[in-house]
């Protein structure tokens, strides 16, 4: 896999995510849902902290630390794949951790500057648009999954399990 196609599919995850993440947030209003399929396919407009799944460290300080800590996993993350590709790893490795870079990389721009634009927030103080919500059954008051995320959020969970499932060997 040339270098360039690494860099092809880091921008394109990142366009899809990004575009997705405007739409939603200037056609919705937060809160606002959309049933896709029914109960189980929601288009849910929420904003939160930035960490995964809605989570928070809670404060200032939390969102700062959290935007700090992205950033240097993001160029660990680059200077990693960097490395890999360096040593001739498989494709389907490359493509892997490419995919959780794009991830990081798109919740680092809504906290960057999506409350720079919308919010008056200052630099890293924006919240992360999520809008995919899949509650797949309810018994009682527990819903099974009920998170609301983004494609990025996506992009990294699939990669980790995929990079578990079938590239485990690579990192023996």
């Amino acid at each position: 896999m040339k270098r360039k196609h690494i860099v092809i599919l880091i921008v394109a995850l990142l366009v899809v995510d990004q575009i997705s993440k405007v739409l939603v947030k200037t056609n919705m209003s937060l809160g606002e849902s959309i049933h896709v399929f029914g109960n189980w396919f929601q288009i849910c407009f929420v904003e939160n902290e930035g960490a995964a799944f809605g989570m928070s460290l809670g404060g200032r300080f939390g969102k700062i630390a959290l935007s700090l800590f992205r950033i240097v996993a993001v160029c660990a993350i680059g200077w990693y794949l960097n490395h890999l590709y360096a040593r001739k790893a498989p494709s389907g490795v490359l493509v892997g951790v490419a995919m959780i870079l794009a991830g990081a990389l798109g919740n680092i721009i809504d906290s960057a500057f999506y409350g720079i634009i919308w919010d008056y927030a200052p630099f890293l103080y924006g919240r992360v648009v999520d809008m995919l919500y899949f509650p797949l059954f309810t018994i009682g008051n527990f819903t099974f999954f009920s998170p609301v995320f983004n494609l990025a959020d996506s992009y990294i969970c699939v990669a980790v399990f995929y990079l578990i499932i079938f590239n485990w060997k690579y990192f023996k």
